[in-house]
């Protein structure tokens, strides 16, 4: 199953290419954020916001108790180990 998962953008690791590294539940990955970036707006303004993830990119913004309610739900449904699982070994990276 795929699922777009809550992670916060902690840096910017190009911001050319639009890739920032993220933290998924204690995982750092690089997600490209493209699809969530603000018409003349810095990316580094990225850093800190929620943000769903689905395979390496950055869907929408969520905020932050949501992000941790919908973090929580997963949890106690099972549906995050899998998804947790692949990112931990770097099924999830973006195309650039």
């Amino acid at each position: 199953m795929c699922l777009g998962i809550p992670g916060q953008v902690v840096a910017i690791t190009d911001s050319e290419k639009q890739l920032a590294k993220v933290d998924v539940a204690g995982i750092q990955r690089e997600v490209n954020l493209t699809c969530v970036m603000v018409a003349d707006e810095p990316i580094e303004r990225c850093v800190g916001r929620w943000v769903l993830v689905h395979v390496g990119f950055a869907m929408s913004t969520i905020d932050e108790v949501e992000a941790r309610k919908t973090l929580a739900l997963l949890r106690e449904l099972g549906d995050i180990e899998e998804e947790l699982a692949a990112m931990r070994a770097g099924k999830e990276e973006p195309e650039a």
